[in-house]
């Protein structure tokens, strides 16, 4: 799978910006402004929310599956993308609070992670306590009515620029909730993989995320153990700021 962009000239750190997360990525430039990752889902999402930033700033980007038929070979681009995975990466307000009317269907993508786990709890805990989760393919979904799709391509909520799933939806629902803020850092620093926030709670987070999905197959039941964890990490951000 390939990224390729164009930057505006200004601000100068957003080719600082890009750079240091198409390095944390672990893509590997075929040219100057063109990326490459292996095909996947995951590749999918990583690149899909790195273009949405390149087009906030200002930029252009498009994604693209590629087939090397000359000058490169499928055994070189895996001996590129390995390289690259060994070496250590580098890195460093309120709007109007939206309403849905309740038991709406929420879809995302099926193998839920770290963002669809957090999200799915936030919407059942503080949106839309009738929820139902649906999980799809990643690609060449159509929702049907009544249906909000969320943390996917063209989802109505997802990514906002540097914002990850979690903290768009907090934003729009909850901007005054402080303890949400700190839990969308953690959800941001582990799912966009940037350290943004230094949150020192993310690596713990991630690893009980991680065997979450590592011993559950199944989405819901991965929403209904993760919302426990969130839970938890709600209620003591609570109260830790009394």
């Amino acid at each position: 799978m390939l990224l390729i962009h164009q930057l505006p000239p200004k601000p100068d750190y957003l080719r600082v910006k890009v750079r240091r997360r198409l390095k944390q990525l672990g893509a590997v430039a075929l040219k100057n402004t063109v990326y490459a990752l292996p095909n996947t889902d995951e590749s999918l999402e990583d690149f899909t929310w790195l273009l949405l930033e390149i087009e906030a700033d200002g930029g252009s980007a498009m994604l693209c599956e590629a087939t090397f038929v000359e000058g490169i070979s499928n055994e070189e681009v895996e001996a590129m993308l390995e390289v690259e995975r060994a070496e250590p990466s580098s890195g460093t307000g309120a709007g109007s609070v939206e309403r849905v009317e309740p038991g709406r269907t929420w879809v995302t993508r099926e193998g839920v992670h770290v963002d669809r786990i957090a999200s799915a709890w936030l919407i059942r805990r503080f949106i839309d306590p009738a929820a139902e989760f649906k999980f799809v393919p990643a690609r060449g979904y159509k929702p049907r009515p009544r249906e909000i799709r969320f943390d996917m391509f063209q989802a109505e909520y997802t990514h906002e620029g540097d914002r990850c799933t979690f903290q768009a939806l907090t934003r729009r629902f909850a901007p005054t909730d402080h303890a949400l803020q700190a839990i969308g850092e953690i959800v941001h620093d582990i799912d966009c993989k940037d350290e943004q926030f230094g949150r020192a709670e993310a690596p713990g987070i991630a690893r009980l995320v991680r065997g979450i999905t590592e011993t559950i197959p199944i989405d819901k039941a991965r929403i209904e153990r993760g919302s426990a964890v969130f839970d938890d990490l709600y209620a003591s951000f609570r109260g830790s700021s009394r």
